[in-house]
Formats: structure tokens, C-alpha cells, sequence
């Protein structure tokens, strides 16, 4: 649940340590980055600070996140489980890195397999849309033959954007059918053909995330009277 964050302290279970665990998420796609302990006092600095703080228990002591490697954590909301004793930080990961290898996320491994860190790392894996986005990315980079990706971005930025409009006019299409099942899948295909167009401009699925969340809570644009 989310909490109330000048109150969540005296809601939280922290164990006979004093300590609880706490797992940082990021804020645009939902890729779970690390886990850490968190003792009251980091909670508190935290919250006062809106900057990441951990208990670390190998040197015990308050560990300020990304205080030597600049790699800060800030955050952007805390929610708490159902036996209010685990958290979870929402966070804007500043530098995209928060594993101390260099790699975005300190978990590593996939089933079985482990892997040593680092900036070039195999992210975990986040919401559908970004998931979509890194494969198309990879297609950009790594052409495949027989690929439908590939072979859209080896058409060129009019067959591109032909398919752009053609996917818009079905999916308006699909909404006056007041077809749930059609609209689903028409929004599907035009989401495809518009993360196309943004790698073969070299733009970032994750900048329009960014520009989306920014717009949470904006202020309402004034009508202009004619």
C-alpha cells in the first residue's frame, strides 16, 4: 500500500535488528534495480532528504546511495507490503546505474545462468512496452533476416511512417466499431509502428516515458477565448 510518508515509520515491522528490507524499483518502467536494509534512521533521512539512504550492515553505518559514485537514488514514493515489512521504493535512478558492478541492476543471473556485472548486462525485465522497445533496439542494431522490424527500418523513414498512419487510421477505426477486442490489438499495432519510428530516430522509448510522467499532475492548460 502507499503510505503516508511523515507516518509510514510507526506502520513499518522492522525485525529484531532493527532493520528492514527495502527494494528499489524504478519509477519509468518498473525495473526492480536492488534491494538493501534500511534501519529507522536511514527511513528518516530519507524521507527528510528525498534522497536514498540504506543501513549497511557490513560496515554499520548509514549508507547515503551514490554518495562517493554520485549514482544517487531520489525518491519518488514508498509503498509497503500487506505485513508491512518489506518496502518498496520508488526511485529515479540517477545515472542508470545502481548495481555497484556499473550495471543497472545488481540482479544479474537469468534461470541459470550468472552473469558478472558490469555496464553491458542484461537488464531484468520491466513493463511490456519498454520489453518491446529493447527488441526492436536490437534489431536496429543487429539486423535479422525475415524480420518485420528489420524490414520496416531497412524501408526508410516514408515506409515507416506510412505504416504509423495507416495503424492510426485503423485503430480510430476500430474505437467507432466500439469493438473492445479490435481496439485492443489496433492500439497494439500503432504502439509497434510508433516505437519503430522512435529507433530509427534514435530516441529513446524511455524519454517519452519521462515526458508522460512529468505530465502527472500538471496543471490544466487554460482555455484561450476567441
Amino acid at each position: 500500500m502507499q503510505a503516508d510518508l511523515p507516518n509510514i515509520i510507526e506502520k513499518l515491522r522492522f525485525n529484531e535488528k532493527g532493520l528492514i528490507p527495502a527494494i528499489s524499483q524504478d519509477w519509468l518502467d518498473g525495473t526492480i534495480l536492488m534491494m538493501a536494509w534500511m534501519n529507522r534512521e536511514a527511513l528518516e533521512l530519507t524521507i527528510q532528504s528525498r534522497e536514498v539512504h540504506y543501513w549497511s550492515r557490513s560496515r554499520n553505518e548509514i549508507w547515503h546511495k551514490g554518495a562517493t559514485s554520485g549514482h544517487t537514488q531520489t525518491l519518488k514514493g514508498i509503498r509497503y507490503d500487506c505485513d508491512a515489512d518489506v518496502l518498496l521504493l520508488n526511485i529515479q535512478q540517477v545515472g542508470d546505474t545502481a548495481c555497484h558492478t556499473g550495471a543497472r541492476s545488481c540482479f544479474l543471473g537469468e534461470n541459470e545462468f550468472y552473469s558478472e556485472g558490469g555496464p553491458q548486462s542484461k537488464d531484468p525485465p520491466s513493463d511490456g512496452c519498454t520489453e518491446l522497445f529493447k527488441v526492436i533496439q536490437q534489431r536496429y542494431s543487429s539486423p535479422e533476416e525475415g524480420s518485420y522490424t528489420n524490414e520496416l527500418l531497412e524501408g526508410g523513414e516514408n515506409k515507416i511512417l506510412k505504416k504509423v498512419g495507416e495503424e492510426s487510421a485503423e485503430f480510430i477505426m476500430a474505437c467507432k466499431d466500439k469493438d473492445s477486442k479490435s481496439i485492443a490489438n489496433e492500439a497494439a499495432d500503432l504502439i509497434f509502428h510508433i516505437q519503430v519510428a522512435l529507433a530509427s530516430n534514435e530516441v529513446n522509448w524511455r524519454d517519452v516515458l519521462r515526458v508522460l510522467v512529468s505530465r502527472r499532475g500538471a496543471p490544466r492548460r487554460n482555455q484561450i477565448s476567441h
